[in-house]
């Protein structure tokens, strides 16, 4: 699980970068959780550098796994520190949701292997076969895939910064070039991802077009309390909060290069 300095035989502690990678999330990510007190490195070594011991790497699965399972960054905090959530529930959770993966993957592996059989003996499948098929691969599907959305920017580490900031979205892979000039940002909202790409002749920022072509639409589990943090972080809102006929109530902020933002969370 990457590299690690020993203070002692029997305990672990990992530097920032190898801790970053073991885990699949960029040093920027984890600089931020100590930044806002969610994951603070246990120990220092003599020169300052941050040092994650084992309770530490504990603490960061649980972080992940409640990302995983659509908590915002602001409300993860307080679960943590709710003496029912333990490391051992959390496991057992996560080992549950896996098995029942695993099980609808084997389910569909064997029929598949029957029906592969059965065309071998040129006996075509039943339609209730196909069915049921149909049915597992959609179960399967709906667990693995998911939708990245591009939005430009003129400065793409400034709007990460703001997003993180202000909207509370999760920071994400970072890419720089070679002289660490910011070139490509991402941001989650729950399993989402959202890249935040450079603008270039073909790509242009809202800000730099003059116009908007599109917007981005995140749900939220309270849409009024996320209006309030918003405005508190300095949001440009662009409509305040309204019960919309579609069944949600919606708010639009647009952020520091005129890209529109709606957040909504659905009514009753």
């Amino acid at each position: 699980m990457g590299t690690f300095e020993a203070t002692d035989a029997r305990e672990q502690a990992w530097k920032v970068g190898a801790l970053a990678k073991a885990a699949g999330l960029s040093v920027r990510a984890l600089h931020y959780y100590d930044h806002i007190g969610l994951l603070r490195p246990s120990r220092r070594t003599a020169a300052g550098h941050r040092l994650y011991d084992a309770g530490d790497v504990a603490r960061l699965y649980r972080i992940s796994l409640l990302r995983r399972l659509g908590f915002p960054l602001e409300q993860i905090a307080s679960v943590l520190e709710d003496p029912k959530w333990q490391l051992e529930t959390a496991i057992g959770r996560h080992l549950d949701h896996t098995q029942r993966r695993a099980a609808i993957a084997t389910r569909l592996c064997t029929r598949l292997a029957g029906m592969a059989a059965a065309l071998a003996r040129q006996d075509n499948p039943s339609p209730e076969q196909l069915f049921s098929t149909l049915e597992e691969m959609t179960m399967l599907d709906g667990t693995i895939h998911s939708t990245t959305g591009m939005l430009v920017y003129d400065d793409t580490a400034a709007a990460h910064d703001y997003i993180v900031r202000v909207f509370g979205l999760t920071p994400g892979a970072l890419q720089d070039d070679a002289d660490d000039h910011a070139v490509y940002r991402e941001v989650r909202a729950g399993d989402q991802v959202i890249g935040l790409h450079p603008a270039s002749a073909d790509f242009r920022s809202p800000r730099s077009l003059g116009a908007v072509t599109g917007m981005t639409v995140i749900t939220v589990d309270d849409a009024d309390a996320h209006y309030a943090r918003t405005v508190q972080a300095g949001a440009e809102i662009v409509e305040e909060p309204v019960d919309q006929p579609y069944g949600v109530r919606e708010y639009g902020a647009r952020d520091l290069e005129g890209q529109l933002w709606y957040f909504h969370s659905p009514l009753g």
